[in-house]
């Protein structure tokens, strides 16, 4: 599977962290960048493209890494086509993947020892979508509205 990593400056050092350890485990990985550490550098950039790359390959997944993971959790989510999931233990590294079948991993590098972001973006990476009708269901109402920008009827 080809995983495609971005971040900031906050998480530069887990990114080349996760490109080689992610290798040893077998994945294909893209690194997006940025390709030296800069301390003024901003990540919306790089999440924007890589959950373009993601969205443009399909079964492909993705991560985005800087200090908390929100700003790029949000930042990745702006593109077309992209769920991504904000990862801050094993469970919703998990449950971002088999509830929500999101294709990308926000993780916070401020957040984590190397050895637990790592552990948090493979649990997200080997986990499937597990295809429940009723999680299938509220994906496509997003999808949904994400493609029309219509609000859906409240339920009585």
């Amino acid at each position: 599977m080809r995983v495609y990593l971005g971040s900031d400056h906050a998480g530069y050092e887990l990114k080349v962290h996760l490109v080689g350890a992610l290798g040893l485990q077998g994945y294909e990985v893209v690194d997006v960048g940025p390709a030296k550490f800069d301390p003024d550098d901003d990540y919306p950039a790089f999440c924007f493209h890589t959950g373009a790359r993601v969205v443009a390959d399909p079964g492909s997944l993705g991560v985005v890494i800087g200090g908390s993971g929100n700003g790029e959790q949000i930042a990745a989510n702006k593109v077309p086509g992209v769920r991504a999931a904000l990862a801050w233990n094993l469970d919703t590294a998990r449950l971002g993947r088999e509830h929500n079948d999101a294709n990308i991993v926000a993780v916070g590098a401020r957040q984590h020892t190397l050895d637990e972001a790592t552990a948090l973006v493979t649990a997200f990476l080997s986990t499937a979508f597990s295809g429940n009708e009723r999680h299938a269901r509220r994906i496509a109402q997003v999808l949904e509205y994400d493609t029309t920008r219509v609000l859906p009827p409240l339920p009585d």
